[in-house]
Formats: structure tokens, sequence, C-alpha cells
């Protein structure tokens, strides 16, 4: 691990996914704008490829939200034909090096640690210098423990 490296965790993390999603920017934003509406913070966002015109669009918030969000999922299957997955009690787990950017096989690094640990990865997000990781309660120790050993190895 680089003397930057930091890895850091969030806990009580609900993951809120939209399967059917339209794919388009304007459908999002005012996803985004109605859960504004509730005031709700998001933190990581997601979206899969695209099938055609949907997608699936994934987010998450803190589980302190979690009302207000089964409110606002609620009306939105009242209006639309999405279906929705909301998981709770979920951990968000971060590498931050700023080396990141120029150094390859990091990523590499930190799958390969995850991938002995046989855990449920519940979603991933990713900038030039961070890896973020969503994972269960029951991997969470887990999970963490091997990223740090192979980030210090």
């Amino acid at each position: 691990m680089s003397t930057s490296t930091v890895i850091s965790t969030v806990d009580n993390i609900t993951l809120v996914t939209l399967v059917g999603f339209p794919a388009q920017v304007d459908s999002i934003a005012k996803i985004f704008d109605s859960i504004a509406q509730y005031h709700i913070n998001i933190d990581m966002i997601s979206m899969a490829p695209t099938h055609g015109a949907f997608t699936g669009l994934s987010f998450t918030i803190s589980d302190n939200d979690l009302v207000d969000v089964l409110a606002f999922t609620t009306q939105l299957k009242k209006e639309t034909d999405v279906n929705v997955i909301v998981s709770s009690v979920n951990h968000k787990i971060s590498i931050y090096d700023p080396a990141m950017k120029n150094t390859p096989g990091i990523a590499a690094k930190v799958f390969s640690a995850i991938a002995g640990t046989k855990a449920d990865l519940r979603l991933i997000t990713t900038s030039e210098v961070e890896i973020s990781l969503l994972v269960t309660e029951a991997d969470f120790d887990t999970v963490l423990s091997a990223i740090e050993q192979a980030m210090a190895g």
C-alpha cells in the first residue's frame, strides 16, 4: 500500500436498483430530481449498459432514508412499469490513492483479493483515483480484511 492509499468505510447503506428504467438522460434527471424532493442524499450511482430503450439504474442512500425512499419507490411503481429492488444494511468500502491514475494493476489487486472471499459484491463504482464497493453486512469484515492485506502487500 502506498503511503497515500486510504481505505475508508461507511456503514448502513441502502442499495436501490431500478430495473427496466428508460435509458434517456431526461428520465434519469427526473428520477434524481424526484428523489431530491424527498430530501434524500444519493451517493454511489451506476447504470448498466442499455438494452434497447431500457437500462438498470442503481444508487445508494443512507439506511436513515429508507422510509423516505420506500415512499418514493411505492409512488414510482404506481406510475411506471419499473421494477424496484431495495437492499439495506450494506457497507461501502472505498480505496483511494492518487497513484491509481498512473499505476496499472491496482484494480486487479483489489478484485483478486476479493475473489478469494467469495463475497457478494452489490455495486462497484470507480474514478481515476478511487474504487468503491458495496458489500453485504455478512461479507463486510472479510472483504475489508482481504483488501487491507492486499494493499499492504
